[in-house]
């Protein structure tokens, strides 16, 4: 039980690597906050065990500054909320770069910066924040947005990583490539030819297939954990060899 006795908060649970992320957590014997801000995707842990649910709208300042005050002690977080913006430069407009900045990168510093008391109170904690192979480490055709913003995420981790590495509080970013989910689905779903371009998600894995989101659970878990108590500010490459 590798999580025995600490208290989790996931953003974003509902499915996807959130929802992976949180039944292996509360197997590992966390006391698991899953939320999102999508209620009815809450209802699918009922029953289960370690797991409490919570809408949370992480646009929503007020909101993360009641739920962190209602859970209560906190050790790990994992912020896991996050949208994918299709598109060139020159397709960008403001208001995708403004929803994409808000939800990758503003919400995550909310989320940290209302966590980060209670953390520094109890003597410590792990911060995990979703950031991609598609930013500061690889470009990608079409993801101009995307990638600025996941880029942003990955010097967030750094900066608070650098700032409390002498106050008990670790801060770690991950990196997964192209993970088979229901983000995934929607954005194969609105291409005008949903066959070829899933063929193309997978052609630019060298794996030759996509990620399922239970393999990225576990270095989530890694990283939240005692095992990785002496690494802090570091960007994870999960991408089945695409930074190879």
């Amino acid at each position: 039980m590798r999580l025995q006795g600490k208290h989790a908060v996931i953003t974003a649970a509902g499915q996807g690597i959130g929802r992976a992320t949180a039944l292996a957590m509360a197997k590992e014997g966390a006391q698991v906050w899953a939320t999102d801000v999508n209620a009815d995707l809450l209802k699918a842990f009922e029953g289960e065990k370690n797991i409490r649910t919570a809408k949370l709208d992480v646009l929503d300042k007020a909101a993360i500054q009641a739920f962190v005050k209602q859970a209560g002690r906190i050790d790990v977080l994992f912020n896991c909320a996050g949208f994918v913006h299709n598109g060139t430069i020159e397709q960008a407009t403001d208001a995708d770069w403004d929803f994409a900045f808000n939800l990758n990168a503003r919400a995550q510093f909310w989320m940290i910066q209302a966590v980060l008391p209670g953390m520094l109170a109890q003597g410590g904690g792990s911060i995990i924040n979703m950031a991609s192979v598609c930013s500061s480490v690889r470009g990608l055709p079409n993801r101009f947005i995307y990638g600025a913003s996941k880029a942003a995420v990955i010097g967030l981790t750094k900066s608070v990583a650098a700032d409390y590495v002498a106050r008990g509080i670790r801060c770690n970013a991950i990196c997964p490539g192209t993970v088979d989910t229901p983000s995934l689905h929607d954005r194969i779903n609105a291409q005008p030819d949903p066959v070829e371009a899933r063929k193309n998600f997978i052609a630019r894995q060298p794996m030759g297939r996509l990620a399922q989101a239970h393999e990225i659970a576990p270095i989530v878990l890694f990283l939240a954990s005692d095992e990785s108590q002496f690494a802090t500010g570091n960007a994870y490459m999960v991408d089945g060899g695409m930074t190879i």
